[in-house]
């Protein structure tokens, strides 16, 4: 497992204080992190030193709102300049039977110095927040 706290900085365009990145990126992630505002976000995993990834994780929860969310999962090897989607996502929360969304990808990326991960909670309205229960690399 990687320890995020220990190899890299976090970058999110919008946080809702109760809702910290910290939540999602431990490996007790109980609440998870939420935007404060609607829209497209963005979370940035910054690492200090070049990684090797074998494994990504993440969860979604939504319990309130249907709504359908895509999400694009991207590494750099340049801290930004390029970039290559590992992929694109799309899944419909409705309750009550589809209010998680669990992806686990297995990978094999060297020098990955940037992980980026774009929501857009709704594509329909636009109006919900986007959320990630936890975000775990291996």
């Amino acid at each position: 497992m990687v320890e995020l706290e220990r190899t890299a900085s976090v970058e999110v365009t919008s946080e809702d204080n109760a809702f910290p990145i910290e939540s999602a990126l431990s490996q007790e992630a109980t609440k998870g992190w939420r935007a404060a505002e609607a829209g497209v976000q963005t979370i940035r995993l910054i690492f200090d030193q070049p990684q090797s990834l074998k494994r990504i994780s993440l969860v979604f929860v939504e319990t309130e709102v249907s709504r359908t969310q895509e999400f694009i999962l991207r590494w750099s090897p340049d801290r930004g300049n390029s970039f290559r989607e590992i992929v694109r996502q799309q899944w419909n929360f409705s309750r009550p039977d589809a209010t998680r969304e669990t992806e686990d990808y297995a990978v094999e990326l060297s020098n990955v110095t940037l992980l980026e991960l774009i929501i857009e909670p709704d594509k329909e309205n636009r109006k919900a927040r986007a959320s990630l229960l936890s975000l775990h690399l291996a």
